[in-house]
């Protein structure tokens, strides 16, 4: 089991070396965005609640969303062009998903979460 484990690191960080694009930085964007992702979101409903603008709030939500994604299409080289597709797939589902989540936070009363 662990030699298929060790397989599995050695292709992750191959991936790395040849696209350019650091696993350790991108997965550590990725998971150190989720805090800053979910405080904006916070942020955004809290906003919406309060009649007050959304804007800052919904471009905080959503540069933290794809901040991963933009290290990838920025530092990445010579990325296969399937992988923008799934990128872009991936948020485009993200997105949505998020939206619903926010829909209903919206209207479920403070009581209720």
């Amino acid at each position: 089991m662990t030699e298929y484990l060790e397989l599995a690191k050695e292709w992750f960080l191959s991936l790395g070396e040849n696209y350019g694009v650091n696993p350790i930085i991108f997965g550590s964007i990725y998971v150190g965005a989720i805090p800053f992702f979910t405080a904006s979101i916070a942020w955004l409903i809290k906003n919406y609640k309060a009649r007050k603008s959304i804007i800052l709030p919904a471009l905080s939500s959503i540069l933290f969303f794809i901040s991963s994604y933009l290290y990838l299409i920025i530092v990445g080289k010579n990325v296969p062009v399937w992988v923008y597709g799934v990128v872009v797939l991936l948020i485009i589902i993200g997105a949505y998903s998020t939206v619903q989540k926010i829909k209903k936070r919206i209207n479920t009363s403070p009581e209720e979460l």
